[in-house]
Parts: C-alpha cells; structure tokens; sequence
C-alpha cells in the first residue's frame, strides 16, 4: 500500500506538469513571438510603392526614349564618330514674361534633368539648337533676354562647357515688317558662332557645318537678308575653293557684289552631295510628296498634316511655312549640301530631296508645342559623308504630372499610417 500511495502523487505531479506546458505553448505572450499589425503591414508596403516610384522617376522618366530613323547610311558606330545632339523649340520664357509657377519652376526643373540625363545617357560631342530658343524673344528688351540666355544656360548646367551652336529662329528675331540688324543683333551677340546676319560656319573634326539665318531669308525686302545672301555667297565660294585649290578665289571673295534681294546664280562645279551640314530653323520647300511624318507612319506630303495642326502661342510664322522656292534652288545650287536639318513644323519629319539629298526636320523640345517632348540625335560617320539618325522622345507634362501626384499621395498615406500605428 505504501508503494502505491507513493506512485499516484508522483503520476499526478506528472500529468500537471505536461499540461502546463501545452497550456504554455497554446498561450505564448506576443512579447516573444511579435505578430505585425495590418498598420505595419500597409505601411511597409507604402514605403516599398514610394521608393519604386522614387527610383521610377530618377532613372526611367527623364532618360529620353530613342529609335533609329530607317536610312541606307545605318551602319554601327565606332569611336570616332561625332555625336551630335538637336533640339528645336524650346521656347523659354526668361522667368520674366508672365509664366505661372508651374512654367518657371517645375517645367524648368524637369527639363534640367532631362538634359543632364540625355547628355548621361547618349554622351553627345556637340549641341545645337534649331531656332526658336525663346517663345517671344523678339519682343524682349535686352534685360530680358538676357534672363532668356541665362535660362539656356542652367538647362545645360555642368555640362554648359560641351560645344554648342544656336540658329535664330522667327521666334527669337520676329518677323519681317519687325526685322532688322539691330531688333536682331541682340541674339546674335549671345551666342557663339554667329556673325551680325545670324549665319555661321564651324568644323568639328571632319564634319563641316554652316548654318543660315532662314528667318531673313522668308522676307522679301530686308536689309538682313541681303547680308544672308552676302555670306551664302561667301560660304559658296570658300567651298568651291577648297574642292578646286585655287588659293586666290578667296581674295577676290570680297569683291564679288550680289545684287540687292535677288539671288545672284554662279556656276557652280561642287558635286551634289559634297558640301556641309546645313543647318536652318524653316525647312527647305519641297516639290515631291516623298516625306515620312510621325504622326502617319507613312510616306505623304508635309502639307497635309501640317493643315491640321495650330499655331503655337504667338508666333510670328505658320508651321507650314518654308522657304520660297527661289531661295531653297539656290541653297542647293550654292551649297551642295550633304544633308539638312531644320525645325519649326515642332514635329519629325524625313524627308529626300530630288537631287537626293536628305532633310530631317526636329521635332520641338517643349511641352508648350502640345506634344511629347522630342529631339533628334545624329551620328555622323568619320569619314563625313554618312551619318545616323535616332529620333529620341520623352515623357509628356501628363505623365510627369501623374508621377509626381502619385509620389505625393503615398507620402502622405505613408505619414498618415505612421500615426496610426
């Protein structure tokens, strides 16, 4: 009996003693085993969505999205080629011309990015701008301009020290009952590379530009383009010279008197093809149909999609306007020029002359054109007579507007989450 007495307490003890444990284990404080909050879990996933967001916006919104125009010269690029970024249509207001808080501070910032991010992303040599570098530059005092000016500068930011050329555009210099050497000299005196007619000629590496003030060349009875067509004549005589290495052609040069508002036709022995880059803010006229536009995906003429676009704010000119066609004769007959660029229809166009030579219109770089921000890059061979060409986009002000909204709302549920848990 002793025995079992002793052996039933010491049973009992036992049985107590387990089911304390599973007790324990069935009943374990949260101090131990921490279960997250629903407030903890949204939160972390708010704060994963807005660095997402964050780094969506850092790499992928300002990084321009190029494709390659479809042309016979595509051919790989090597290390020496010359890399050449154009913009068009800027259309900067100087900070003093009556813009909201949303043109002189967000669009200001967001296009700052975007050319530190383009110069990042496609390392250009040189940048050149096609006209209209302000959206009413012809109506601005010099102090104002100059606001226009240091505007342009603060895009480029750090790498304002890249080699760059501005071609006057009819924004910048006005129209022609307006135009003159002295409404006009204002830009010229800004800008590098542009004598008092706002034409220019520059070389870099074996590539050889000359860019023309067209904008003179629309008027009809203008003393600046009478100065245009002193220095085409004087660019076509220097060209000539140095495919017939005739050292005194350029001495008598100075002495060759152009007839006043009327092109003076020289013969010519320079081959179709061989002369510079011409660079111009209006497009050269066309007389065949043979144009590929980005809105058609199709080869058309230049005239039917422009009818159906508006003017844009102020400006002096339609975007239908081209160059007479007595003065685009005579730039081919003059030049000879290897290829074309020109702007001011603010959309990409493609387009091959009769004689074969090839023009590409840039698109405007400006959310005030009503479209997608756009630019052309160009990378012109080493052996100068062949070049490739990327037609580059970016985000529209909607999906900027979008993204930054986007980043606002979850800050603030981020914050509002926060203080709840």
């Amino acid at each position: 009996m002793d025995g079992m007495t002793t052996l039933f307490p010491s049973s009992s003890y036992g049985t107590n003693r387990a089911a304390r444990t599973v007790k324990s284990l069935l009943t374990f404080k949260t101090l131990d085993f921490p279960i997250p909050s629903c407030f903890m879990i949204l939160k972390r996933l708010l704060l994963f969505l807005f660095i997402f967001l964050y780094t969506f916006y850092e790499n992928w919104l300002p990084t321009p999205s190029c494709t390659v125009v479809p042309g016979a010269n595509n051919q790989e690029q090597v290390e020496d080629d010359l890399k050449v970024m154009m913009v068009a249509d800027l259309m900067l207001s100087g900070h003093e011309t009556g813009s909201g808080y949303l043109d002189l501070h967000f669009k200001h910032f967001y296009f700052s990015r975007f050319f530190r991010k383009a110069f990042e992303f496609l390392k250009p040599d040189m940048l050149i701008v096609l006209g209209d570098l302000s959206s009413q530059g012809s109506e601005l005092s010099q102090r104002k301009w100059s606001h226009v000016v240091q505007e342009f500068h603060s895009l480029l930011g750090p790498f304002l020290d890249l080699p760059y050329h501005v071609v006057p555009g009819d924004r910048d210099i006005g129209e022609c009952s307006r135009l003159n050497d002295l409404s006009a000299n204002k830009m010229f005196r800004s800008f590098p590379g542009l004598d008092t007619a706002g034409c220019g000629a520059f070389d870099i590496g074996n590539v050889n530009f000359v860019s023309l003030n067209s904008v003179a060349l629309v008027c009809g009875n203008n003393d600046l383009r009478f100065s245009v067509e002193k220095a085409l004549e004087r660019e076509r005589i220097e060209l000539q010279t140095e495919n017939e290495h005739v050292a005194n052609v350029i001495n008598e040069s100075s002495e060759i008197k152009v007839p006043k508002y009327e092109f003076s036709w020289r013969e010519n022995t320079m081959l179709s093809g061989s002369g510079p880059v011409l660079l111009l803010h209006f497009p050269l006229h066309q007389t065949t149909n043979n144009v590929h536009d980005e809105n058609y995906g199709s080869i058309r003429g230049r005239a039917d999609p422009l009818k159906k676009r508006q003017t844009v704010g102020d400006g002096p000119y339609e975007l239908s306007q081209t160059l007479p066609s007595n003065a685009t004769e005579y730039i081919f007959h003059a030049l000879r020029p290897r290829m074309i660029f020109s702007a001011h229809t603010q959309t990409f166009s493609d387009h091959i002359h009769p004689d074969g030579t090839r023009e590409i219109v840039v698109p405007a770089m400006s959310w005030d054109a009503g479209k997608n921000p756009a630019f052309v890059d160009v990378t012109f061979r080493r052996n100068g007579t062949t070049a490739i060409v990327s037609h580059c986009k970016l985000a529209g002000k909607l999906h900027v507007l979008l993204l930054y909204i986007s980043l606002f709302f979850v800050f603030i549920l981020i914050v509002q989450t926060s203080l709840r848990s």
